[in-house]
């Protein structure tokens, strides 16, 4: 039940983030960019043939091969519930869920579709998969941080055997 409740998550998440990317490169086709949540951020339709920041631009191939082995080893040790808490379960399910949403933009469409631009700070053009996997990492990497701290022997309210 854990893994099929796991993988209607993943699912359900990249396919959100598709459905989000239609609807704004449609709306965006017909009505250029526009200003949300108080002017913070903007629309902004941005075709990424690269990673985070732009990063390995034109490397299709290689991003593709990447992300695929990361899906797939994440996908894994999800599956064989090797996850020590709900916390670690729920980081891969957003970084899968990510990498699937992005994957599936390079494949059909040979780039990734960005569309959410910080209008409060220099920074990059990102998507709703992107910030999954941002999520999902941090949560993972604060997760650790956490419990190597932890002393030897005691047990962290999130760990399945405390």
């Amino acid at each position: 039940m854990f893994q099929l409740i796991s993988l209607i998550s993943i699912i359900a998440l990249a396919g959100f983030d598709q459905i989000i990317k239609r609807i704004v490169s449609d709306y965006l086709s017909e009505n250029g960019s526009k200003e949300f949540l108080f002017g913070l951020f903007r629309l902004n339709y941005v075709e990424n043939t690269g990673a985070a920041f732009s990063s390995f631009s034109n490397s299709i191939v290689v991003l593709s091969v990447l992300t695929s082995v990361i899906i797939f080893a994440c996908l894994i040790y999800l599956m064989m519930r090797k996850s020590p808490s709900i916390i670690v379960t729920v980081s891969l399910i957003l970084v899968i869920s990510g990498g699937i949403g992005n994957m599936i933009d390079r494949v059909l469409r040979g780039y990734v579709i960005d569309f959410i631009e910080p209008l409060f700070m220099n920074f990059a053009v990102f998507n709703i998969a992107d910030c999954f996997i941002t999520v999902g990492a941090f949560m993972l990497a604060g997760y650790e941080l956490l419990i190597g701290f932890k002393k030897p022997g005691k047990k962290s309210r999130g760990d399945k055997n405390a």
